[in-house]
């Protein structure tokens, strides 16, 4: 026992007394070098836009602690001093004042190694690329199963250049988004590359020498080339991008409001992905994180009207965004009936946001159209009612009558580049396909937008009230600045109030409930040249005679009488006289299809010709006519 006491009563003391000496000197020389190590770090991070380390960083946070560590030291060293006794000889607590030195002897070891480790000639490096860097996204509705598409096309090792195309404001960027994000969080050996190419943010086509130095970078790398909103054919190659080969599994996703661009970038259309409008249900759920559930709940009937609302959006995600947000302080019934009644008019425009900024985003489409006759043919549509099946060849006869086709090219070639110039907005996502293969329909949204185009434009003004049920002849301020007119598909019996219309073109008055027109209904409407009239829609009219007076119209071109089951009467050479027709379509017509074909031998314009007979008697004496025309009878 007296050999353990007498070694307690040497150590303790000059353990303590040691420590108070040793630890200010050294654990100042480890803060110094401490310090001047991070002023380097932070002139390497906020000068030079460098990455600390990993060694430095565990090098300053191994001394932190120990700083921290040596403190408490400090902290309980007068503690043990107290203890001692006998003149500082003797501890009263021997045990735990040879505890207290053994850690004062390991901690200064300790000090003494980390200030032998602290000279670093290098404290920062130039951080590595991202294999993706992370994208703001708002939470998306109703992308999910577009999602899943793309990623499992991803995952097959044959597949290069994935194509994504959908209407404007459908979602096409917030699913690349998407896609961009779940390379950022999920692991895997790509190199991701995000590039913007809008119509107004080309991307610049690089030099040679440019794309070379991006060639031999990329060649070497397996990368993922992410491209948002092509408006047309990208040359990768030009651009320095190697096309993506099978050897490493690269690949380039798109976007584009162009199914043509889809098929030029990736002619394998099941690698390309069409991003359809939101069914009901997800449209009113994306509509109601918008507006908000508060408002929604403000009154029992505002859920009912705002299913109405979400209704006339149409399942597009822009609108639903747009008007969502323009109706979250809307917290009467009053407010929201208002709202439907004008995007039931097509005046959404009146709306916050609507004008300013969805309509702007989406004419984009309209604005990258090859030319102005592109143009002037997607704005006629907006003349039809919303939602109405456009027969592809009533249309374009329509486009011949008004001169928005070649004029110089004879009528084949002008009905095909009708055809041409409605596969264009087919591929513009601008016009669909109905559900038959001869009918083509706006998108409820995109003939708004045509609508607020020709309102803002100075040789187009539009007066459209078709298929909102009117009854009585509607009014407007300034009459003489329209140019076309449609009040096509409505209930309006009587037509009794001049429209004093200088500049107006075009005229729909199809069906409606007419029973009374007044005389001078088109005098005052000089532009729709009544004598010089090229093409003359009558069908499926009620009418039971042609008046004789049509025999003024030496210019007419093209007649359609379809559908006309009460027509019993023609005059004699009336239709002969019609020298430059050119097409005459009566299938469906209640006149004797015979009579008609004895007095037109001598057309010899006529090139379209469609009747309806009764018997096969019947059309085998009239079989005998086709010596005279190029043109084709259907039976």
């Amino acid at each position: 026992m007296g050999n353990i006491f007498s070694i307690s009563l040497s150590l303790d003391p000059i353990m303590t007394r040691c420590w108070d000496c040793a630890t200010g000197q050294a654990m100042e020389e480890l803060k110094a070098i401490r310090r001047d190590l991070m002023s380097r770090v932070r002139v390497a991070e906020d000068e030079q836009q460098l990455k600390r380390l990993n060694q430095v960083e565990g090098w300053l946070s191994r001394a932190e602690t120990l700083i921290n560590d040596a403190d408490q030291l400090i902290v309980q060293s007068p503690q043990h001093v107290e203890n001692l006794c006998m003149g500082g000889c003797c501890s009263t607590h021997p045990r735990s004042s040879i505890k207290f030195g053994k850690k004062i002897a390991k901690k200064l070891l300790e000090v003494k190694n980390q200030k032998e480790n602290g000279d670093f000639s290098d404290v920062a490096s130039k951080p590595p690329l991202p294999s993706a860097t992370e994208r703001p996204s708002e939470p998306t509705v109703g992308l999910e199963s577009n999602f899943n598409k793309v990623w499992s096309c991803l995952q097959k090792e044959q597949v290069g250049i994935i194509g994504i195309y959908g209407l404007g404001g459908v979602g096409k960027t917030s699913l690349l988004n998407q896609i961009n994000n779940k390379f950022h969080d999920t692991t895997h050996d790509y190199h991701v590359i995000w590039a913007v190419a809008s119509q107004d943010r080309p991307i610049e086509r690089s030099l040679d020498e440019k794309a070379e130095g991006i060639f031999q970078v990329l060649c070497k790398k397996k990368f993922a080339l992410l491209l948002d909103d092509i408006w047309e054919w990208f040359d990768l190659t030009r651009a320095g991008v190697p096309l993506p080969p099978k050897e490493n599994g690269s690949k380039v996703i798109f976007t584009t409001r162009r199914r043509d661009v889809c098929c030029q970038m990736q002619p394998n259309m099941d690698n390309n992905i069409r991003v359809e409008c939101l069914p009901p249900g997800e449209a009113f759920k994306l509509f109601e994180e918008k507006v908000g559930s508060e408002t929604l709940r403000m009154h029992p009937k505002i859920c009912k009207l705002a299913e109405a609302v979400v209704e006339e959006c149409a399942g597009l995600p822009l609108a639903l965004i747009t008007i969502g947000r323009a109706m979250a302080s809307k917290k009467t019934p009053r407010e929201w009936e208002y709202a439907i009644e004008v995007l039931r008019q097509s005046a959404a425009s009146v709306l916050p946001g609507v004008g300013k900024e969805m309509y702007p985003k989406l004419r984009f489409s309209y604005d990258c159209l090859p030319d102005e006759r592109f143009r002037s043919c997607f704005l006629y549509c907006s003349l039809y009612p919303e939602d109405f099946l456009i027969n592809e060849d009533e249309l374009i006869d329509c486009w011949i009558g008004e001169r928005l086709l070649d004029e110089h090219a004879n009528l084949s070639n002008s009905r095909n580049q009708g055809h041409f110039i409605i596969g264009s907005l087919i591929d513009a996502c601008l016009l669909e396909k109905g559900q038959y293969n001869d009918r083509v329909k706006m998108h409820d949204v995109i003939r708004d937008m045509a609508l607020w185009i020709a309102g803002e434009s100075e040789n187009e003004r539009f007066f459209v009230k078709s298929g909102v049920q009117l009854k009585e002849q509607p009014k407007a301020k300034k009459w003489e600045e329209v140019t076309r007119m449609s009040l096509r598909k409505n209930q309006i019996e009587n037509l009794t109030e001049i429209l004093e219309c200088p500049n107006l073109q075009t005229l729909f008055l199809g069906r409606n409930d007419f029973k009374v027109i007044m005389d001078d209904f088109l005098n005052f409407m000089p532009m729709l040249r009544l004598v010089s009239l090229e093409h003359l829609n009558l069908s499926r009219r009620g009418i039971k005679k042609l008046p004789v007076e049509m025999k003024a119209l030496a210019k007419l071109k093209y007649l359609n009488l379809e559908g006309t089951g009460d027509l019993k009467m023609i005059p004699q050479q009336l239709i002969s006289s019609f020298s430059k027709l050119q097409v005459l379509k009566m299938e469906g017509c209640g006149y004797g299809c015979l009579l008609v074909l004895e007095e037109m031998e001598h057309l010899k314009y006529l090139n379209v010709l469609t009747l309806t007979f009764r018997s096969a008697s019947e059309l085998e004496k009239a079989s005998r006519f086709n010596k005279f025309f190029s043109c084709a009878i259907e039976c």
